[in-house]
């Protein structure tokens, strides 16, 4: 089966303002994910999908390919849909373009599980140290065997409660369904995405990583990011 990455990136951050190119060790955090991302031994091809030039013309200076996509788009699952929808491929993972750190092994277990398995999504979760933290905490309930009970920004069970991760591997049905498909009233309620594709009854499997990576979300994040990097010389 075929795997492609897929990293979203927009310039329209409200917390971070140009995040994707925000300086991290001397190069732009996009090309630190993009180089991260092609460290995973599954995939055939990594890809910035973007519409704005200016992270393009960074990536393509790193030696890796963009692909500019229509700045209209509502989530970075559309996104990446127009950024594959041509190409031939089995299995797509979304990853965040404000995660420097993500795990190259976390990639290639996320489309193992979709390869391997019969679901349609495969998605992380870290855990979760208080249920009673803010709206902006994404929660995922998983049962035993590690697929999705239910996503939401509220105290969630039954099941084990996890610090729901934002990386998702998806078979191509599953994607191409997500973008044909009109939102669903709890992703209207809950602002998840996600949602979507699962109250419809796709099947998600969730990993459960040790920790929550390193996202870069606020200008502390950002900080926090430098000076690791400082510190490790790297992820």
């Amino acid at each position: 089966m075929k795997v492609i990455v897929v990293i979203p990136a927009r310039m329209a951050s409200t917390r971070l303002p140009g995040k994707p190119l925000a300086d991290l060790g001397g190069a732009p955090m996009i090309v630190r994910v993009w180089q991260q991302a092609r460290r995973a031994r599954l995939p055939s091809r990594v890809l910035v999908a973007t519409d704005d030039a200016r992270i393009a013309r960074a990536v393509e200076a790193a030696g890796g390919q963009a692909v500019m996509t229509r700045a209209d788009h509502a989530s970075g699952s559309d996104r990446v849909w127009e950024a594959v929808s041509g190409l031939g491929f089995d299995v797509v993972v979304n990853v965040q373009g404000d995660e420097p750190f993500v795990d190259p092994e976390l990639i290639d277990e996320l489309a193992r599980a979709v390869m391997r398995t019969g679901v349609h999504v495969a998605t992380a979760g870290a855990p979760l140290a208080d249920d009673h933290s803010p709206a902006s905490v994404v929660r995922v309930a998983v049962d035993p065997q590690g697929r999705a009970l239910g996503f939401a920004r509220r105290p969630l069970g039954p099941g084990r409660v996890l610090h729901h991760l934002g990386v998702y591997a998806y078979r191509r049905a599953a994607l191409e369904a997500f973008v044909g498909l009109e939102p669903s009233p709890g992703e209207r309620r809950e602002r998840l995405e996600q949602l979507r594709l699962f109250e419809r009854g796709f099947r998600f499997a969730v990993l459960e990583i040790p920790g929550l990576p390193l996202s870069v979300d606020t200008p502390e994040d950002l900080a926090a990011a430098r000076a690791r990097w400082a510190m490790q010389g790297g992820p």
